[in-house]
């Protein structure tokens, strides 16, 4: 009976269920309580019928039931056979309703208005949603990328204090190398000789530098910048930088805006800060606190940005070699930062730089070809190899970069290449004459300037041996000599030996006839592409891992800062330069495709005839050769050097004083001497030649037989 009356119970429920969803779903009822009723209060009405659908089959499936879990099964099949049912019935009555509103039909006009009106706030409410999560999404991307500049900004910072907190001795650990009983950073010795033609390699009078160049990178000659003198050209290897550009733009040059001469050899004039632009090698050095020494090096003395530099040693043009090798070795000799006995006062530098003037100074005492020069030039080999001794014996020769450069070469003066300057232009038109042996010509008068150009062209027009050049308008572009004010705007260029002199220098026709030399017998300052204007480059140290005897191509001086720096591990200030370690060789110095780079001299004009009878050259006795002048003694210029010079370039020549109390026969045998030496000397060159072309062909030949 219990299970009877069951039975009877859930089919009377389940057909008031079924009657229950055609009330609900049935499109056709004509219940008016259906039509038009917005689809809000359509699904409030469903949610009571499924909750009490949910109420009747818990009742019917539980565990007490009959039915137990497979009860529960079935009710959730049934379910959802139901949902889907209920999905189809509100799919097509959504179709109809909105056929209805499109079509004006209903019951009343009250109804489709509550429709309309409810749609309409169905839809606002739709689009409120819709912005609502396009906000949320904005929002949500504004903080997506405000979180990640924050993270980009910390990582940046965390970097950057880790950088600058980390001690440099705990960053530069790997680089100190020990040489067995002190640790050493990278260093480098620089070391100029000024003066030192690239040619002067070649004449067996270098066996330290030419072992040197077996043992390191060279090209066969590296390039001055013009003009090819000393302290601009020292300056530019400083800086990288061409002289236009950090403003040396001479030895000697006037400057129109501080209305200012400079001076190379007066010091109240020329280490005033405000000459000097660009930054150093030793400037950046010290500046990130790799500590610099340096020794006569021109502009060294002038404080230049306000730097102090560790060590500055003045110009004494006096100084013995064996002095300057002694300085560069106690450097060395000082306590490393690691070592016992260090002091803040006394650090041990890792830039050295030196400069050593002698080549240069005899080079325009005697001349680049003289018996004398052959002496100094090998005395400066011997220094350097005292040197390198000196690092051998530290055992810091694989651990010491030497860089060795020279700032220019030299050729010869002769009585025959001077031009004289009041033949070419009247100096009272000339508020300033900048420059020797080339000539920058100011105008008293600037107006005058085209004027005074063309009158010079006319002149010189049919003299091959000399250039005339406007600082705007056709100055050779590869000079770089055209972008400063301190640049005259007139400038009379000679050849390669010769020189444009006054008459208060050195009267010409005058000379000639009395048979009088010309001095300076050597000098520089013509275009930096001529071959006896050449310089060195020499480099060798753990900075250069190259194949011993690496040849490279040569370039100009502007590239020696970038490679000073990049030894030190220094980051270099702007400069004209482009070359970085590594350098890249092109071959070997042994290779037989090597080029001969042994540039010719100015072709030698002979004297007018002397007042004096001369002697044939052929009927001088052997001994002449070795003939040296009165002054081969002496090692630098006669005149004076102050404090500070850059070398033993001579000032302009000056007359002898009416008040002499020199005899004139003993100015004649002055000239008389200086004559033969000069003789002797060409006598001497001619033997030489001779037999290494001859006798020193012949062994060459019977030694390739042999082979």
């Amino acid at each position: 009976m219990s299970s009877r009356s069951q039975d009877e119970s859930r089919r009377a429920a389940s057909s008031d269920a079924s009657a229950d969803e055609r009330t609900l779903y049935d499109p056709e009822s004509d219940d008016e309580g259906y039509d038009g009723r917005p689809s809000g209060e359509l699904m409030e009405g469903d949610h009571d019928i499924l909750d009490s659908e949910d109420e009747r089959d818990r009742l019917l499936t539980q565990e007490q039931g009959i039915f137990g879990k497979k009860g529960v099964k079935i009710g959730k099949l049934s379910r959802k056979a139901e949902m889907k049912e209920r999905k189809r019935g509100q799919s097509e009555e959504t179709s109809a309703l909105m056929y209805e509103m499109e079509e004006g039909i209903g019951h009343n006009s009250s109804t489709s208005l509550r429709s309309r009106r409810s749609s309409e706030s169905d839809e606002q409410r739709l689009v409120a949603s819709r912005a609502q999560r396009k906000a949320k999404k904005a929002r949500l991307w504004r903080r997506i990328i405000i979180y990640a500049s924050i993270v980009v900004l910390f990582v940046v910072l965390l970097a950057a204090t880790y950088r600058l907190s980390t001690p440099k001795d705990v960053k530069d650990a790997a680089a100190l190398v020990s040489n067995g009983t002190s640790l050493f950073a990278p260093t480098t010795i620089l070391i100029s000789l000024d003066g030192f033609r690239a040619d002067f390699l070649y004449r067996n009078l270098t066996p330290t530098l030419n072992q040197f160049i077996q043992e390191g990178i060279s090209p066969k000659y590296m390039l001055p910048s013009f003009p090819s003198v000393t302290f601009p050209n020292h300056y530019t290897m400083a800086t990288g930088m061409y002289p236009e550009a950090h403003g040396i733009v001479s030895n000697t040059f006037w400057d129109p805006t501080l209305e200012k001469e400079f001076y190379y050899t007066d010091p109240e004039r020329s280490l005033q800060p405000h000459w000097w632009g660009g930054e150093p090698i030793w400037v950046t050095a010290e500046k990130q606190k790799v500590r610099a020494a340096v020794h006569m090096w021109p502009g060294s003395e002038a404080h230049i940005q306000d730097q102090m530099i560790a060590y500055v040693d003045k110009y004494n043009g006096s100084e013995v070699l064996p002095m300057k090798t002694n300085r560069i070795l106690d450097l060395l000799d000082l306590p490393g930062p690691k070592d016992i006995g260090a002091e803040a006062t006394t650090p041990r530098p890792q830039l050295i730089a030196a400069y050593v003037p002698d080549v240069d100074g005899d080079g325009h005492r005697f001349g680049p070809n003289s018996t004398e020069i052959k002496k100094t030039i090998a005395n400066a080999d011997a220094m350097l190899g005292d040197i390198l001794k000196g690092l051998h014996e530290r055992n810091l020769t694989n651990i010491v970069n030497v860089v060795v450069v020279s700032d220019h070469g030299m050729a010869t003066t002769d009585v025959s290449r001077l031009i004289q300057l009041e033949d070419i232009v009247d100096p009272a038109e000339l508020a300033h004459i900048d420059g020797w042996p080339l000539y920058g010509l100011r105008p008293k008068n600037p107006s005058d300037l085209q004027r005074l150009y063309d009158q010079i062209k006319e002149r010189t027009k049919d003299n091959p041996n000399v250039e005339v050049y406007l600082r705007d308008e056709n100055m050779p572009e590869r000079y770089h000599f055209s972008k400063n004010e301190r640049i005259a705007p007139l400038w009379i260029v000679p050849k390669a030996g010769w020189a444009i002199v006054t008459k208060d220098e050195f009267n010409i026709e005058v000379g000639k006839k009395k048979g009088e030399v010309y001095h300076p017998r050597g000098l520089h300052g013509y275009d930096h592409e001529h071959p006896l204007m050449r310089a060195i480059f020499v480099a060798r140290g753990p900075a250069f891992p190259h194949a011993p005897g690496s040849r490279m191509e040569p370039f100009q001086n502007i590239e020696l800062y970038n490679i000073i720096c990049d030894s030190l591990n220094l980051a270099p200030a702007p400069n004209n330069g482009t070359l970085r370690l590594p350098l890249t060789p092109s071959g070997h110095h042994n290779d037989s495709s090597a080029p001969d780079e042994t540039p010719d001299d100015p072709p030698t004009h002979s004297l007018p005839t002397q007042p004096f009878a001369t002697p044939q050259l052929a009927s001088m006795p052997a001994s002449l050769g070795s003939v040296s002048s009165i002054a081969a003694s002496a090692s630098g210029l006669e005149d004076t050097q102050p404090s500070l010079s850059d070398d033993d370039t001579p000032v302009r020549p000056t007359p002898p004083s009416k008040t002499s109390s020199a005899a004139p026969a003993a100015t004649s045998g002055e000239k008389w001497w200086e004559w033969l030496t000069h003789k002797a000397e060409n006598v001497e060159e001619w033997v030489e030649g001779f037999i290494q072309e001859h006798v020193g062909g012949d062994k060459d030949k019977e030694g390739k037989k042999n082979d």
